[in-house]
């Protein structure tokens, strides 16, 4: 009868314990979220894996709980790896009760934030600050409402052309003969 019964209730056993280690290995801390409910969850977990006969080593458990931290406790982690190696997890938990605390003290550090996406405005122009203005290559290349032609000539003052199209001003090959 005993047999019997530890065969039914073995299977159960196996399954908590599966759902069990699992939680744990995947528990992970939100970003703001209070360091001393995440630690003290944690070692419930491992206290139940004990009661099931798989028991994790004090040093095992403290790994699984510092890479459980968010990226706020960044150094943090390596400061406790190469100081304070034998540390049971009540003293894990006070320790990083303490570095919570300091974060919060110094506060977050400020973040620059990058936007992929179009540009949004009107003008694509970038002032260099010599008052000449760079502008995309497509957007200079096109006129925007067509070339004006009743503009005066600088060379000979009439209107209806433009000194490189003047009928007056001497081409290259007629300034190279007069010289």
């Amino acid at each position: 009868m005993i047999q019997n019964l530890k065969e039914i209730y073995e299977g159960q056993a196996r399954q908590e314990r599966y759902e069990t280690s699992k939680a744990l290995f995947q528990f992970k801390m939100s970003e703001g979220s209070p360091v001393r409910a995440h630690v003290i969850k944690m070692m419930g977990y491992i206290q139940t894996l004990e009661k099931f006969g798989f028991s994790l080593k004090d040093e095992l458990a403290t790994d699984f709980i510092l890479q459980s931290l968010p990226d706020s406790f960044n150094q943090f982690v390596p400061n406790f790896n190469m100081n304070e190696i034998n540390k049971t997890l009540p003293q894990l938990l006070g320790m990083l009760r303490t570095a919570e605390i300091n974060l919060k003290k110094v506060g977050p550090k400020p973040v620059l934030m990058v936007r992929k996406g179009k540009k949004k405005g009107k003008s694509t122009a970038k002032s260099k600050g010599d008052g000449k203005t760079k502008t995309d290559g497509k957007e200079a290349l096109k006129p925007k409402k067509g070339i004006k032609k009743d503009g005066k000539c600088f060379h000979c003052g009439k209107t209806g052309h433009w000194k490189r199209n003047c009928p007056h001003t001497p081409t290259r090959s007629q300034e190279s003969k007069n010289e």
